[in-house]
């Protein structure tokens, strides 16, 4: 069932949201060679509890899934996708790695991903990443009311070809739930699919491909998706509402 939100909901969100900016902000700046997954996590975690959140994926336990999520970030490197699971594997200069958190505020989430390059990468790497945004910025342009969901997964699609599109996975409607309807795919023809209402709140999220191939393979830990290819992924995301005025991103620091 889709809920609309209103005034205060959305207040409640952006309080959530601005804490997750926060947390990814810091996060990210961490990023360096030399650096842990355990202690990225250790940054995200403090930062979370900094600021008087909860973490919305430590223990989150989908129906879909054999154990609860065991950590505050999902943090994914090169060839993952996403829901990667914090441990000691440690970064290089030439890494990518994509960060993704969640926090909330009051019974309501906030959700948002960015992905960041570990020292000096290479030409390919920064163009995925590059044309990843790009694909975000898109989608959030085109989430505005009176358009379809088909729009604002067709506006994915057209500015991400020809990177790989990971099949099934999307973003999703937010709220009081971390996850809640709609599903957002990555792929869409416009004009199609639910018409978009203020007071709808969604997390857009582009997940691309560097191989161009659009098929992952889910890792023995029930969680990590990766490319099946071992190419790289990237991975953008921000929390936003259709309002009156347009789109409003709620996930900025």
């Amino acid at each position: 069932m889709v809920t609309l939100k209103n005034q205060a909901e959305l207040d409640r969100m952006r309080e959530a949201g601005r804490v997750v900016g926060i947390t990814l902000e810091r996060v990210a700046g961490a990023v360096e060679s030399g650096i842990s997954l355990a202690e990225l996590e250790a940054i995200g975690a403090a930062c979370i509890n900094e600021h008087g959140a909860r973490p919305s994926f430590l223990d989150y336990h989908p129906r879909s899934a054999r154990t609860p999520y065991p950590a505050t970030l999902c943090l994914s490197v090169n060839d993952v996708v996403v829901h990667g699971i914090p441990d000691a594997t440690v970064l290089k200069d030439g890494d990518i790695i994509s960060i993704d958190c969640g926090a909330e505020v009051g019974g309501y989430h906030g959700d948002a991903a960015v992905t960041v390059p570990v020292g000096e990468v290479d030409d390919d790497a920064n163009q995925l990443m590059k044309v990843t945004s790009e694909a975000l910025t898109a989608a959030i342009r085109a989430a505005r009311p009176g358009a379809t969901l088909g729009d604002v997964s067709h506006a994915v699609e057209t500015t991400s070809r020809p990177y790989g599109i990971l099949d099934g996975c999307g973003g999703h409607g937010i709220g009081t739930a971390m996850h809640e309807d709609p599903h957002v795919a990555n792929t869409g023809r416009p004009g199609r699919g639910m018409r978009l209402r203020p007071g709808l709140v969604i997390a857009i999220e582009p997940m691309l491909i560097e191989g161009g191939g659009d098929e992952g393979w889910l890792r023995e830990d029930g969680w990590t998706i990766a490319t099946a290819d071992g190419s790289r992924a990237a991975h953008f995301e921000h929390t936003i509402a259709v309002t009156e005025d347009g789109p409003k991103i709620l996930t900025t620091p």
